[in-house]
């Protein structure tokens, strides 16, 4: 077995060090550079010979990522991407051999703790949370944030993880979070490559880290390409830091400290580093490393060459100033070391990486091979002289290097070819395969959410209590006491967003909030959506209990990119490593106009699974699901009905304590006739419209499943339709949006199909945005009339003597 023990670079104090402790430091520097390089190589040919599906690499970045590793320190995280992975070895985030372990795939946790092999290689994470959900010290470990493919898309989430370390410094009522926080003295560091800061997001998180003053420190891999494309075609002037220059700080100005450096020259390096990492640490300054004249000695992937596009003087320029070309210079003219020493090391390194290689792909392989040997006996004792079972199991047997899917399909294949062969051996197959699916399942399908010990199901349901005489509140005032009395009671609390400290929030929500509880908890935000959501996912992942909001919900498609990529997916590629417990608050529905009335529910169901979605229909059962989540400890998101704000509800006196339970419907009215299912503002419409209804003696029953993610998960909708056998599905959404989820989830997950006696019916919004006015409400969203009449055309199908057409001419003549 390789040794286990990580190999991490030491800083530089020359004013304490010996010149043999420095050349001991620098040969163990370029020790840890020189086995990452070969780590990028061979990982190329594991890819091409076709042992791993896709590779990414980190090489020509090995000098500069051991100079900011230096500078990396217990409590400090990392939000990079898929070239950092030279600081990952140098830092002890990760090994030579957890790095082999995910470029194969191994869904074992213990052998790539970064992934569990959902993610391709040089994705890296640390483990923040326990199997339970609890959170480890995060102050004694060196933290990495999960990395996302998406070019600059960790950007937003940067900004959260240094925005945190400012509260923590600047809040004394969080001093008591000893595992999150020394004093706030924590570092961010982010790592982007040239190319990708031509990205929206980073711009918006550049400038926002720049208002906030947090200590942020961003290094720029300048190899002056982005993919084929030149820095020509990407950046203004070529040149990233010149166009910045406008955010250095002066003596007048807050702002930046940047630092330009090349990405050869070790010594350079570390001292850039030290000086900006020591200033973003004690001033909390946000500082800027332009790192230039790096190179890609491989190309962008192994989906290609790069010979296909740079020219032979680029190439030729590359091969000189390789950085591992350059530090191994260096070290012999400063007689840090001479030849022989460092060929030495060289040809060691080398078969140390190629250990470690051996030892990824036989820990990959040795289940699956233990699986296969399983499988190939029971499908041989299977056969019986069966040709094609006999087939099946040679050609399984003659694959020494089988994948799980090849032993799973030749099991499926094997199934189907004997189904309705009663067989004791074909029992003992069939077993297997439903053990594995299980397996599997924990494999690659699990820890869409943290499952853990405060997960929102085990929040006990507390109901609302209300007074002999109930106050009377307009339902902002209502989410006003609820957000005081958590506030209150739980420091950890914060909110920010457009509009939303000041003045309370467009609706005043949070009115008085901000001179109650003060400026750090309660925060105004510029127009940066995408930074606002990166905010709270990186408050969330240091142990904070951040409330961000997007002001309306047709706004929810600037963030949609940080929240599906980063958030949604967070805790399921991690395999519950890490949580980011962040409530997004905004609202939508019913308003006015194309921008501010906007139910695109269905975009939201298709991108944002690992977040609950919660659609309470007015502001007492917004402040229940609120109540629940804060004591939980996972996102949501919330969207409250903006017709709502100053509709009158009754006060409950437990305004903060009360909960409402996640994917719990509640039947708002008992009904016989037929089942209507709605959320949101339209169920105010529904209940005026069973009112007419009535008149004509149809007896609707209204469900309000209050969350869409979960989905009624006591199947109260499939439990009305035995009843009713007619079903009936109300929202804003477009045509074949959120309805089909819905039909979905009861006619099939839950079986509702079985008790219809009738076609099922949805009624939507038009497919187009809604326009202006009340008229335009009223002709592109569902109406009171629209809801009436639905409802009767189903009965009329069903009974049309009972119930004639209404538009039906009759015999007027």
């Amino acid at each position: 077995m390789m040794p286990t023990n990580k190999v991490v670079t030491n800083p530089i104090d020359a004013s304490e060090l010996s010149f043999d402790d420095f050349k001991k430091i620098v040969i163990a520097d370029y020790k840890i550079a020189f086995e990452s390089r070969q780590a990028s190589l061979i990982g190329r040919k594991e890819v091409l010979t076709g042992k791993a599906k896709f590779g990414i690499f980190g090489d020509g970045k090995e000098v500069p990522q051991i100079a900011m590793a230096k500078a990396f320190k217990k409590g400090d995280w990392r939000a990079g991407y898929y070239r950092d992975q030279t600081f990952a070895f140098a830092s002890g985030i990760s090994t030579i051999k957890e790095f082999f372990a995910q470029l194969y795939a191994n869904p074992d946790v213990e052998k790539d703790p970064a992934s569990a092999g959902r993610q391709m290689n040089c994705h890296f994470a640390t483990r923040s949370i326990n199997p339970d959900g609890s959170w480890n010290d995060l102050t004694d470990m060196k933290n990495s944030s999960a990395d996302i493919s998406t070019t600059g898309g960790h950007m937003a989430r940067l900004v959260g993880l240094a925005y945190a370390s400012k509260l923590y410094r600047q809040n004394p009522e969080l001093s008591y979070l000893k595992n999150f926080s020394v004093n706030g003295n924590e570092v961010a560091f982010g790592t982007i490559g040239n190319a990708s800061t031509s990205e929206g997001i980073f711009f918006e998180a550049f400038n926002a880290a720049g208002v906030l003053q947090v200590p942020m420190a961003i290094s720029i891999w300048d190899d002056a390409y982005g993919i084929s494309v030149p820095a020509k075609y990407q950046t203004t002037k070529e040149n990233i830091s010149e166009i910045l220059k406008g955010f250095q700080r002066d003596d007048k100005n807050a702002g930046y400290e940047i630092f330009r450096v090349r990405g050869w020259d070790y010594p350079a390096l570390c001292e850039a580093y030290e000086k900006a990492i020591q200033i973003c640490r004690d001033e909390h300054v946000p500082v800027l490393i332009h790192v230039t004249e790096v190179t890609q000695p491989q190309g962008h992937s192994t989906s290609g060459s790069h010979e296909r596009y740079k020219t032979k003087e680029r190439l030729d320029w590359e091969r000189e100033y390789d950085c591992l070309v350059q530090m191994r210079k260096w070290m012999i003219e400063s007689a840090i070391a001479d030849e022989p020493e460092l060929t030495e090391l060289e040809n060691t390194a080398k078969k140390y990486v190629r250990e470690c290689q051996r030892e990824a792909w036989n820990d990959f392989l040795d289940n699956i091979r233990t699986e296969h040997k399983a499988v190939v006996l029971m499908i041989h004792n299977l056969a019986r002289g069966q040709a094609g079972i006999v087939k099946v199991g040679a050609q399984l047997a003659s694959m020494p290097d089988a994948t799980r899917k090849d032993v799973v399909a030749a099991v499926r294949k094997a199934l189907r070819l004997t189904a309705g062969q009663s067989l004791a051996e074909r029992s003992t197959l069939l077993e297997w395969y439903e053990a594995q699916g299980l397996e599997n399942h924990e494999r690659y399908n699990s820890k869409l959410f943290t499952d853990g010990n405060e997960r929102p199901g085990l929040i006990p349901e507390v109901l609302p209590v209300y007074g002999d005489v109930p106050k009377m509140l307009d339902g902002r005032e209502i989410l006003n006491a609820c957000f005081d009395a958590n506030f209150t009671r739980d420091p950890r609390l914060v909110a920010f967003g457009e509009d939303l400290g000041n003045i309370g929030d467009v609706n005043q929500g949070f009115a008085g909030l901000q001179a109650k509880f003060g400026e750090l908890r309660v925060t105004d935000t510029g127009i940066r959506e995408m930074t606002i959501m990166g905010q709270g996912i990186g408050l969330a992942m240091r142990g904070l209990r951040p409330i961000a909001e997007i002001q309306y919900l047709d706004y929810l498609l600037f963030a949609l990119n940080v929240l599906s990529d980063d958030l949604a997916s967070l805790s399921y590629r991690t395999k519950g490593g890490q949580k980011a417990p962040v409530i997004i608050r905004t609202r939508g529905h019913r308003l006015e106009g194309i921008w501010h009335s906007g139910s695109p529910i269905q975009m939201m169901l298709g991108s944002l699974r690992g977040l609950h979605l919660c659609v309470p229909r007015n502001m007492v059962q917004a402040a229940g699901l609120y109540n629940t989540l804060f004591r939980a400890d996972e996102p949501a998101i919330v969207i409250e009905c903006l017709n709502g704000y100053r509709l009158k509800e009754r006060l409950p006196e437990n305004v903060g304590e009360f909960t409402v339970p996640l994917g719990k419907a509640e039947v708002l009215k008992q009904g016989t006739d037929l089942t209507i299912v709605s959320y949101g503002s339209t169920l105010r419409i529904v209940q005026e419209a069973a009112e007419e209804l009535a008149l004509f003696d149809i007896s609707v029953e209204i469900i309000d499943p209050q969350t869409l993610l979960p989905f009624d998960t006591d199947h109260l909708c499939a439990a009305s339709l035995r009843k009713t056998n007619k079903l009936l599905v109300v929202d804003e959404d477009v045509p074949g949006g959120a309805s089909a989820y819905i039909l979905q989830k009861i006619l099939e997950e839950q079986d509702g199909y079985y008790h219809l006696d009738g076609q099922p019916k949805t009624l939507t919004a038009k497919a187009h945005r809604p326009p202006y006015g009340s008229d335009g409400d009223y002709f592109s969203k569902p109406s009171v009339d629209d809801v009436v009449e639905a409802v009767y055309n189903m009965m009329h199908e069903a009974n049309a003597a009972k119930f004639p057409a209404i538009y039906d001419p009759g015999n007027a003549g």
